[in-house]
């Protein structure tokens, strides 16, 4: 039976990425080592690393006087690095979901953090609009896709102060305009690579400006300065990450994967507001293209355990949503074909026809 993994993360790649890191740790580069075990130092991987990099740049049009790294420790990391290296005397973010919560919470440790607006007393289900981002604050951080809640800021926000974006789920998911940002980062185990990787797009110009000491691991200088080499880095999902980026390329770039996924969105979607039995949770407007998430109506909720059950067998994996929704959540990043997304569209319409 084939399997469609919704899973939010670690979650899907595409097949031939798969497929190339598995022959890569079998036999890298015809060099008869594993890519497990290669130095990182070698020519082989230096290339490898160097590809990736200007693929970045390549895809996501990125200006010159920017920087990309790879890093390890996930994004999680990366909430403290940004205060390290950004705040002076004042941060601001918005509040948006579980992890604009944590980034949020590691700033406070630095000084003065404002939380210019929230949706968490109507549990996440919207972007908020209409704030104000203070002018006085040294950056404006904000989470762009919400994995858990299923809402997703789809345009680049225009702020007078220099923003910061994680953009772990839906980074290559979309065109966008880098310049309007001074640091992007994320976890790659969501729509580039294995876990065990953090990318970093930083604008230059931006570093170098706080007063404090900045240990030599957290100063995103240390890594400009190495190439992303300051220590061992993340081999294998860095080699995963280049096999994802020339299947993007290969696949249209970027305006093909915005179409693929409206259109994967829009099928699922539909399908939900056409349901008698299922409602999505996030409002219409900030509805997120890469994790769907939705719940039974009222009056069916007693069926929820079932559905379940019912997908899962069907091969449905990973639509359990998550304990703070609960529901359902299918995450249809880049590399979910939309046949998957339909049979899971035929799973619902087949639960429904039973009850």
């Amino acid at each position: 039976m084939k399997k469609h993994n919704f899973s939010a993360g670690p979650s899907i790649l595409a097949r031939e990425v798969i497929e190339k890191t598995a022959q890569a740790v079998l036999d890298f580069n015809n060099s008869g080592l594993s890519i497990l075990e290669i130095s990182h130092r070698s020519k082989d991987f230096e290339a490898v690393i160097a590809e990736a990099r200007e693929l970045f740049i390549e895809l996501l049009n990125i200006p010159q006087g920017y920087s990309v790294l790879f890093l390890g420790g996930g994004a999680s990391m990366q909430f403290c690095m940004i205060p390290f290296n950004f705040f002076e005397k004042k941060a601001a973010y918005l509040n948006t979901g579980v992890w604009a919560n944590k980034a949020m919470k590691e700033a406070k440790g630095f000084g003065e953090t404002v939380e210019v607006a929230s949706s968490k007393d109507a549990n996440y289900t919207f972007i908020p609009k209409d704030y104000t981002i203070p002018t006085d604050a040294d950056y404006f951080h904000i989470t762009t896709n919400n994995t858990i809640y299923g809402t997703e800021i789809l345009k680049d926000i225009d702020s007078p102060i220099p923003l910061i974006a994680d953009m772990s789920s839906d980074i290559f998911s979309r065109p966008m305009d880098v310049s309007k940002y001074a640091l992007i980062y994320g976890g790659a185990q969501k729509n580039l690579a294995p876990a065990g990787l953090a990318f970093v797009i930083v604008k230059d110009e931006l570093l170098g400006k706080v007063s404090r000491y900045i240990p030599t691991m957290l100063n995103y200088k240390t890594h400009i300065a190495e190439g992303s080499m300051f220590n061992t880095p993340p081999v294998l999902p860095i080699y995963s990450a280049l096999e994802t980026l020339k299947w993007v390329k290969a696949n249209g770039g970027l305006v093909e994967m915005e179409k693929k996924n409206i259109a994967k969105a829009e099928l699922l979607y539909n399908a939900i507001d056409n349901s008698k039995m299922f409602v999505g949770t996030a409002e219409k407007e900030d509805r997120s293209r890469m994790n769907v998430c939705f719940v039974m109506k009222p009056e069916y909720k007693e069926l929820e355990a079932d559905f379940l059950k019912f997908a899962t067998a069907a091969g449905m994996d990973g639509i359990k949503g998550h304990r703070s929704v609960g529901g359902y959540r299918a995450s249809i990043y880049n590399a979910m074909p939309i046949e998957s997304v339909q049979a899971l569209v035929d799973c619902m319409h087949e639960f429904e026809n039973q009850h």
